[in-house]
């Protein structure tokens, strides 16, 4: 019997794969905290993740004619959103450094529970093949 790392990894893969893009995304952010008129972005990592688990279940809602209303979150397939300042700057820099630092911690954080629970299926997975 083949084994299928989709079905044995779950959503695990799929949600290292966003928090390496969010991470990306913050860490672009913190390095234009002082760029005037810059924006910040972020990834909607809550939509991605949906969007991962409803095509790996096939329960997701299909767009079958061009005349069906859009059902798909923005943001879901991975494009950049903007961020809605709580203070907007004098230059127009939407960037929070204080707030951007506490979300990439967060992500860093998540990153690591992500990488030990993918971590662990290869552990249950490598126990399995040895018969232990």
């Amino acid at each position: 019997m083949a084994i299928s790392f989709d079905s044995a990894l779950g959503i695990h893969e799929q949600a290292l794969q966003t928090r390496v893009k969010r991470a990306e995304v913050l860490a672009n952010n913190l390095a234009n905290a002082d760029t005037p008129g810059y924006k910040a972005r972020d990834l909607d990592f809550r939509a991605m993740l949906q969007n991962a688990q409803d095509s790996m279940t096939g329960l997701g809602m299909a767009k079958t004619h061009a005349g069906h209303m859009d059902t798909s979150t923005p943001g879901a397939d991975g494009e950049l959103l903007y961020r809605t300042p709580h203070q907007p700057s004098i230059d127009g820099n939407t960037v929070d450094a204080q707030a951007e630092q506490s979300r990439f911690m967060r992500n860093a954080m998540d990153y690591q529970a992500s990488f030990q629970f993918l971590s662990s299926k290869f552990s249950g997975l490598t126990k399995a093949l040895k018969g232990e």
